[in-house]
């Protein structure tokens, strides 16, 4: 079998037009560099008073305790944009853990809902971080100040697994890595990374169980990401001139040409299951069209 037939997810990127995973990406780097930035200056200009930056900055954007939930209850969504100033490996760690597993959910249902999936996974992850802090004595204690993609990114790899269990990464032509090992191996290294911090424990288990939800409820023709796109289209709609439908002339006749019929669900399980049996490079170029397509519905 050539190469150009075993390719993984990874050799698949589209263009920055249509990778909602690599603009998610580059976000989250430009977030970390302007608060990179602003570290700098406070520091510079207050001579190394941290607690200038801790105060106006970092309490207003990272998890903390749960009694200053009700003042700053916006940081359940802001904490998962940004790293620590000083975390750089961290970030870079991250970004390429986010591509691995966005870049097959993206391949599979479309960049559309890469978005919402992370949006609603760092929202499910910061609740349940502050819900963990009720537990008593020493199980519900939190880091000064969180911040981090983590349970976004474990939504990714478990949406991955809950499209696609029996994926494999082919990084030679004979080498493969299944992707059910790479996000166990993921897992174990955020679950060691917390610390058992029961609180970003809650976090992660929260951010899977997340992704596994939307993906369940896509399949069942629940799309809870296209609200945000219809809002945006409705307001573009607006401000944008109508255009006259084109129309194409045959002798004396005019017709309409009529929109592309909507693909299946039943077209799009057929080369989901198909994925899972065989892998994604087994399919025609017929079939990888229709998924990149139905993404784009």
């Amino acid at each position: 079998m050539s190469t150009g037939q075993r390719r993984s997810a990874l050799s698949y990127i589209p263009g920055l037009k249509d990778n909602a995973v690599l603009k998610l990406i580059i976000f989250t780097a430009s977030a970390y560099m302007m608060l990179a930035l602003s570290w700098a200056v406070i520091m510079i200009v207050y001579v190394g008073n941290g607690e200038v930056f801790n105060t106006y900055f970092l309490s207003n954007i990272s998890l903390t305790s749960v009694h200053q939930f009700s003042t700053h209850w916006w940081t359940v969504l802001t904490y998962g944009w940004f790293q620590q100033p000083n975390s750089f490996m961290e970030l870079l760690s991250s970004m390429l853990w986010l591509y691995c597993f966005g870049s097959v959910v993206q391949m599979l249902v479309g960049g559309r809902q890469i978005a919402p999936l992370f949006t609603y996974a760092l929202i499910a992850g910061g609740l349940f971080y502050m819900l963990a802090q009720l537990l008593p004595g020493k199980a519900g204690m939190v880091m000064p100040a969180f911040l981090g993609a983590r349970a976004g990114i474990m939504a990714m790899a478990i949406a991955a697994i809950t499209l696609t269990p029996h994926y494999r990464f082919y990084l030679t032509e004979t080498f493969s890595v299944p992707l059910m090992g790479v996000v166990i191996v993921f897992s174990a290294l955020m679950i060691y990374g917390s610390g058992f911090n029961i609180p970003i424990l809650a976090l992660l288990l929260a951010g899977g169980a997340a992704g596994f939800a939307y993906i369940r409820l896509l399949k069942a023709g629940y799309r809870l990401g296209e609200w945000p796109y219809k809002l945006i289209d409705k307001l573009e709609s607006t401000v944008t001139p109508s255009e006259q439908p084109k129309v194409k002339r045959k002798g004396n006749t005019i017709s309409m040409y009529q929109p592309r019929k909507g693909i299946s669900q039943y077209t799009i399980d057929d080369i989901l299951d198909k994925i899972n049996q065989k892998g994604y490079n087994s399919l025609s170029r017929e079939e990888k069209d229709i998924l990149l397509r139905a993404g784009k519905e």
